[in-house]
């Protein structure tokens, strides 16, 4: 009889031989993913994928103020049956969630951009390509068959941006996402205290770094070397050499960017056409009334303007003006599918998630990604069953409500 008790209590879990599979079978939340990969990553890797412009204002408010939304849940409502689909740029898409565009993705993992294409594709998402981006238009074009979008920033070299955008056109890419908030690169003070480079160089306190983690420093030893892979060849600097990545980028992009340079790009393009950095409810309206097919409301994750907006407080007023006339993509701060449906309850039409898949592409390589997606896709799910929404089209403002800064009982 004690065997027996003892058998049926001592049930251990079969041994997971798979690394990254056995990091992640203790992983609850994307803060947990943010955690493992620092522990894997060099620090001054893991301070670019993670920091923010000066003070962190920005990167802190993004996050804190989903935090601070409360929703306001119905009950009895039948929820028998969730269903998370939405619609992004008049697609069905199975949650309206889109990977965002991040510059030298391979620092996190040798796979890089290739790892979150795929990963997107499986899910059935957009996934957005960065000019920045350490895998090409046509490496991408290679491993996914999904949608896909090709972020620009505005080169001082026209020629080089129009043979960007037709390469991205030819690959198969359906739409242009123009980033307009790095008429300057905003003071990232993490890269600074390190002299933090792209691609990092290897320096005494690097190669300390080495011998603590040596599964990066193998996997980056290992792999191709990393470049700019979309301008690699057509120009002097093409991130194949060590280079300070606010020099370089206050010298190859255009400050004198305007909304006529926006209308330049879109008779280079045949497809939709959406502008990522906005940040106020005037550049909204223009961007309705110019004929653009969306607004990717972002403050560059915090990393450009450090007092800029929470991007979720852009939401309502934003969807108040321009709702329904064009997309809306919030873009900032998402770690949970909480915080998609909050999003959504205010007048976004989609999301945008960067640093969380960038999190699990570091902690878990391209199993990280896929569990960031199915994680955001289950909390969505749960958390309109919660609040009372069986379907996207049932999500409104009156779910969601922010309470008063110091309100509560006497």
């Amino acid at each position: 009889m004690v065997i027996d008790t003892l058998r049926s209590v001592l049930q251990f879990r079969r041994f997971e031989l798979d690394a990254a599979r056995r990091r992640l079978q203790g992983v609850a939340s994307v803060e947990d993913l943010r955690r493992i990969a620092r522990r894997r990553l060099p620090g001054g890797v893991f301070d670019y994928i993670d920091g923010g412009a000066e003070d962190e204002v920005a990167l802190d408010r993004n996050t804190r103020a989903f935090r601070e939304l409360e929703f306001v849940p119905r009950v009895l409502r039948d929820m028998g049956s969730v269903d998370t689909t939405g619609t992004i740029l008049g697609r069905q898409v199975p949650l309206p969630l889109i990977l965002a565009p991040t510059g030298f993705t391979r620092v996190a993992d040798p796979a890089g951009e290739l790892a979150a294409a795929r990963a997107a594709d499986r899910a059935g998402l957009p996934y957005a390509l960065s000019t920045m981006g350490t895998r090409s238009v046509e490496e991408v074009a290679a491993v996914s068959e999904g949608s896909k979008w090709f972020q620009v920033y505005v080169w001082r070299d026209r020629g080089l941006l129009a043979e960007m955008i037709q390469r991205a056109a030819a690959a198969g890419f359906e739409v242009l996402c123009i980033t307009v908030d790095a008429a300057m690169l905003g003071r990232r003070e993490r890269d600074v205290r390190r002299g933090f480079t792209l691609p990092p160089k290897l320096g005494l306190d690097t190669l300390m770094e080495a011998m603590i983690r040596p599964g990066w420093s193998l996997r980056f030893a290992r792999s191709e070397p990393i470049s700019f892979a979309n301008v690699a060849g057509n120009t002097h600097i093409d991130g194949s050499t060590a280079v300070d990545l606010a020099a370089f980028m206050n010298s190859q992009f255009d400050p004198t960017l305007s909304w006529d340079d926006v209308e330049w790009m879109r008779s280079e393009w045949a497809g939709p056409v959406l502008i990522k950095g906005v940040q106020s409810v005037a550049d909204a309206v223009i961007a309705r009334d110019q004929g653009l097919n969306g607004v990717v409301l972002s403050n560059h994750g915090g990393r450009q303007l450090d007092s800029a907006p929470a991007v979720i407080d852009l939401v309502a007023p934003v969807a108040s003006k321009v709702g329904g006339d064009l997309d809306i993509v919030c873009d900032g701060g998402i770690r949970r599918g909480g915080d998609i449906v909050k999003a959504l309850s205010l007048g976004a039409t989609s999301c945008m998630i960067g640093r969380a898949y960038l999190y699990g592409l570091a902690a878990a390589g391209e199993e990280g990604v896929d569990w960031v997606i199915e994680h955001l896709r289950t909390g969505m799910q749960r958390d309109m069953a919660l609040v009372g929404a069986s379907s996207v089209a049932e999500l409104s403002p009156e779910l969601v409500h922010r309470p008063r800064s110091g309100s509560g009982q006497t």
